[in-house]
């Protein structure tokens, strides 16, 4: 189990509880933007999440954006991916100069 953490609607979103305002935050992982949230309970933070995702998902539609950051495969870990580590490269002997005389 993850701490901290919440999905909503397939996408991840990381939990933080702010003292000086007596309120859960939550703000999506991942979003090519920003889609944050607050709450005073995890009822709350769930519709508030939802309704937030919801928004920001119509805003990428309507501009025709990425929802998701795009990432070069080479930094992906297997959590993100299916993938299997890439072999290694074998190594070529070195040619070795003639010394025939």
């Amino acid at each position: 189990m993850i701490r901290n953490t919440m999905e909503i609607d397939g996408y991840r979103a990381i939990i933080q509880y702010d003292p000086e305002i007596d309120m859960f935050r939550g703000e999506f992982a991942g979003l090519n933007g920003g889609a944050d949230f607050y709450a005073k309970d995890i009822a709350g933070l769930r519709k508030e999440g939802a309704l937030s995702l919801r928004v920001f998902l119509e805003m990428c539609r309507e501009d025709g954006v990425e929802t998701r950051k795009q990432f070069p495969a080479s930094s992906m870990c297997a959590c993100h991916r299916s993938c299997t580590p890439p072999s290694p490269t074998p190594l070529r002997p070195k040619a070795r100069a003639s010394t025939s005389g």
